[in-house]
């Protein structure tokens, strides 16, 4: 059941992913406990502004239902309510709860009204303070945002982090001949997290990194860094740690007097349409989540709510599955058993197999594409299983 604490569109047609939901549900496994964070058994007392749970687990949704992200935050509640109309699902209450106001107060008024897991917010400050507010309450969140940084203490990270696309490229390119890596990355929070990652992505491969060169946002800033990294020496493949428009920008610098130099991309391509317009990016290499059954999952959505979602949207509607599946074991009342998240073989949704690693950041199955005109075509698919 969904109820929400703003304004939220449903029309549900007869289109369904119930078959596939289900395989998915089917297919995701649970480790025995391994002693973190033992659940009370202990009931919590029904809060007052919600009716009486019996038979069902209460999960809050922390999602901009206002403000300039709202459109966004839309998506990300109308893909919940998508999976529990697929699944059929009555073991969980979905409460969507709007961080446009500010994601504190959406927090506190959840935990007031006795959720026991929190599905968001997106940005990564806002995690911060969810957190921390629900720690205390021994209460898991599970945020949207894709800052490794914010993960730890109760609170899990479910967007697609840049270390492991840049890791996922990196090995591909190493495996296809390139052992010179070079990079440009912006300055900022972003572009030192992708810095780090190829740092040890390269070193992990036993490649050789080259030249890193940073870039603000200034008209000068990029052209000045690909000078500074071409005085470097020479390397075979280039990373651009920011969107694919970025890169465009700075292919055909790179390319002046190396033609056969690889533009290799992060995780930020998956949903820039720039990575196949430009002629210096063909043949560029990148990480993404796997579309396989997204186009299935968007026709869907079309046709329930008469609009495109955001690719980011299939987050609420995994971050759901998940947790369904450990519902099975989720006695109403009780805490959420979080230890149930450590399964070391994974859990599997739209975006492909996931699973959380020890530092509480998500770990996903990745495919490797390459740019051409009008399309990325995957090189390299994504594994269905993890190995280790």
């Amino acid at each position: 059941m969904i109820e929400a604490k703003s304004p939220m569109r449903s029309a549900r047609l007869r289109f369904s992913l119930a078959l596939a939901a289900s395989a998915l549900l089917a297919a995701c496994a649970v480790v025995p406990d391994q002693g973190r964070n033992q659940p009370s058994n202990q009931p919590a007392p029904p809060p007052p502004s919600l009716p009486t749970d019996v038979g069902r687990n209460r999960v809050a949704l922390l999602v901009p239902m206002t403000g300039i992200n709202a459109a966004a935050g839309q998506a990300l509640a109308n893909a919940t309510t998508m999976a529990l109309l697929d699944t059929n699902a009555t073991s969980l209450r979905i409460t969507t709860y709007d961080t446009g106001n500010g994601a504190a107060a959406a927090a506190s008024r959840a935990l007031a009204d006795g959720n026991r897991l929190i599905l968001g917010p997106v940005q990564a400050d806002e995690a911060q303070q969810v957190g921390a507010m629900a720690h205390n309450a021994r209460v898991p969140v599970i945020s949207f945002s894709n800052d490794a940084g914010v993960a730890g203490n109760n609170v899990f990270v479910m967007g697609t982090v840049p270390t492991q696309s840049v890791a996922r490229v990196v090995r591909f390119a190493k495996a296809r001949g390139i052992t010179r890596f070079a990079a440009l990355v912006p300055v900022g929070s972003y572009g030192a997290r992708v810095s780090n990652a190829l740092i040890m992505a390269t070193k992990a491969s036993g490649a050789m990194l080259v030249g890193m060169e940073s870039y603000d946002q200034s008209r000068n800033g990029l052209s000045n860094a690909v000078r500074r990294l071409k005085a470097r020496g020479s390397y075979q493949a280039v990373l651009v740690g920011d969107t694919a428009r970025v890169a465009a920008l700075a292919a055909p610098l790179l390319k002046a007097n190396a033609p056969a130099v690889r533009i290799l991309g992060t995780e930020l391509w998956g949903t820039d349409a720039a990575s196949t317009q430009t002629p210096a990016l063909y043949g560029a290499w990148y990480a993404a989540l796997s579309d396989q059954r997204y186009p299935r999952f968007a026709e869907s959505y079309r046709q329930r709510f008469g609009d495109t979602p955001y690719r980011l949207s299939t987050l609420g509607y995994d971050s759901v599955l998940l947790a369904l599946r450990i519902a099975r074991e989720w006695q109403p009342g009780t805490l959420f058993p979080t230890q149930r998240l450590y399964d070391r073989g994974g859990f599997l949704g739209l975006d492909g197999i996931f699973r959380f690693n020890d530092t509480d950041v998500i770990e996903r199955s990745l495919e490797v594409r390459e740019a051409r005109w009008g399309t990325a075509s995957v090189v390299s698919p994504a594994p269905t299983r993890f190995e280790d």
